[in-house]
């Protein structure tokens, strides 16, 4: 057993940044095997980067069908057991101390394979205030980061070459309806012309003492929703139309939608952009419905649920569609022409981005793309929709993202090794698919620790241009947003044809603290490493530059921040 010992030292000593070595027989991603082992007595060392209490597990088996041959030999192997377990521990210290660590003992592996955010429907929006955190950097690097940072450089490089933005092929429409028989059998295909907003008159069955919300989706999973629909059901019957014997509820979809991207201050456009009194949103935040709930995705992580139908999905809309009905009816006695000025909005920042259900219910994939994509199916029903989306630096925009879903063990070091594990796996992907193919790789989203496909905003926005027009748009910074709130108010107003405010209206609006503040805690975290961000400065690049080409802005670049 010895000689195995020594030999696995050596190894040891030579890959420390390695996640694991064994000399278990057998191949893994990054395993190593003994081979003065051959396959007899076998010791297995594995040290997790994780924070715990021991940092080396010691596991010595015998496969053989002897017994220990007496106490004597027992006690040989219990020293050698503790002679291997000191030597590891003095091993796992000397790494410790010559990477300049200060969260905890580790000793780096290349790949981690994490999983989706513990509670992706939680709001993906962050105050413009935290921008003011990030224009400091610490003092020193990681030595140990710095002196990698050549071999990180090569993966980039790799990921670089490969990365060509095609044109997508589009779904046939028949195709898209095949995909989805029930939605296209209740949203129909014309609404009401004096309405700004999509809304069309639906008949109810039920009497007046039939609840019909019983079966929502939203309130069944979400105990926090349902004071929301125990409103809606109070106000219900008195908002509907009544006309030959039957009743008729007012349906209505979204006329805008906040597209994206996490992180990005969504939740702070949002919270001033419902104080305009034009303007109605969802019940809920950010329903995900087209995303994740329509396919019975809450955590993809837990499985999937019942899918969660169109009508569910509708009825959070029925604050607004009663106002707008109440409008309808007021202004059908003056004037049955006049237009209803109240427009819907909805605010889920997965919308532009997260397409991961589809590998669970579409086929015909061409070479790893997906066949259809959200907006497809947006833009079938509505091809008049406005779209905004608020963007910031990627390379910021992943780190507040870490902070904001990481659950433990934060720190600049952890927040280093997650992004070159994530580049890691990238490269693995785009050296045998197309970019589309690895930006909409289900597994490889769930593999990467840190969610760095959500930064590639010129992947996502090519694909929304192909089936929405350019002029459909409104994007913004959210640097400039954190700079200038009232310039950035009056954009979103103009885009979508609002009136104009009382100047008490105005000052409560942009006047207001900013929404989704970083938590005091993560603020004490400081900023990443410097060679953390010059390393996803290098990666974002190539994207940045196209998304330059797209909108005809150098602020898309991010290059002076």
């Amino acid at each position: 057993m010895r000689p195995c010992i020594n030999r696995c030292l050596q190894l040891l000593a030579h890959d420390a940044h390695k996640q694991q070595v064994s000399c278990r027989g057998g191949s893994h991603q990054s395993h190593q095997a003994c081979p003065a082992c051959k396959g007899e007595n076998k010791i297995l060392l594995r040290v997790d980067s994780k924070q715990m209490n021991l940092l080396a597990v010691l596991e010595v088996r015998t496969e053989g069908n002897e017994a220990w041959g007496g106490f004597l030999r027992f006690k040989k192997g219990k020293r050698c057991s503790l002679v291997f377990g000191l030597v590891i521990m003095t091993l796992v210290t000397a790494s410790y101390v010559l990477s300049g660590a200060h969260q905890e003992l580790l000793i780096s592996s290349p790949f981690h394979y994490g999983g989706f955010p513990s509670n992706p429907s939680l709001l993906d929006g962050e105050s413009p205030s935290d921008l003011k955190e990030h224009h400091h950097q610490p003092p020193v690097n990681n030595v140990s980061y710095v002196k990698d940072y050549p071999s990180i450089q090569l993966v980039i490089s790799s990921i670089t070459a490969r990365i060509e933005f095609t044109t997508r092929q589009l779904p046939d429409p028949q195709d898209l309806r095949r995909q989805e028989l029930h939605m296209f059998s209740v949203i129909p295909s014309k609404f009401l012309p004096n309405s700004k907003s999509p809304c069309w008159y639906e008949e109810f069955s039920g009497r007046n003492t039939t609840d019909p919300y019983l079966t929502n989706s939203y309130m069944l999973y979400s105990k926090r929703f349902r004071s929301t629909f125990d409103a809606l059901r109070k106000a219900f019957w008195g908002h509907l139309s009544h006309a030959h014997g039957k009743h008729f509820r007012l349906r209505c979809l979204p006329h805008f939608y906040i597209i994206g991207q996490p992180k990005c201050g969504t939740t702070d456009l949002y919270d001033r952009l419902r104080l305009h009194p034009e303007v109605k949103f969802s019940a809920i935040k950010e329903p995900h419905w087209w995303t994740r709930k329509r396919f019975g995705i809450v955590r993809l992580r837990d499985g999937l649920r019942d899918r969660y139908p169109v009508e569910d999905y509708l009825d959070l809309f029925d604050l607004a569609a009663h106002q707008i009905h109440q409008g309808l009816q007021a202004s059908s006695a003056r004037e049955p022409s006049e237009m209803n000025k109240i427009i819907i909005g909805e605010a889920s920042a997965s919308t532009m981005w997260d397409n991961n259900a589809w590998t669970f219910f579409y086929d015909n994939s061409t070479d790893g793309e997906p066949p259809f994509l959200t907006q497809d199916f947006i833009h079938a029903f509505q091809p008049q929709a406005k779209l905004i989306v608020m963007l910031r630096d990627p390379v910021e925009r992943l780190y507040s993202d870490y902070l904001y879903f990481a659950s433990s063990n934060k720190s600049a070091d952890d927040f280093h090794e997650k992004v070159t594990e994530a580049l890691q796996l990238f490269e693995n992907c785009m050296l045998d698919y197309s970019l589309r193919a690895c930006v909409y790789n289900n597994t490889l989203n769930n593999a990467m620790p840190v969610r760095l496909q959500v930064g590639l905003y010129a992947v996502y926005l090519l694909d929304w241009l192909t089936v929405f027009h350019k002029d459909q748009f409104l994007i913004l910074r959210l640097e400039d947003h954190a700079s200038n709130v009232k310039y950035t108010m009056h954009r979103v107003f103009q885009f979508l044809n609002l009136g104009p405010l009382s100047e008490k209206q105005e000052a409560l609006m942009t006047k207001s603290p900013a929404s989704n503040a970083r938590r005091p805690e993560d603020r004490n975290l400081g900023p990443m490493w410097p060679v953390t961000q010059k390393i996803l400065q290098d990666f974002y690049g190539p994207f940045n530059a196209r998304l330059v080409q797209i909108l005809a802005d150098e602020a898309f670049a991010w290059k002076t921040q």
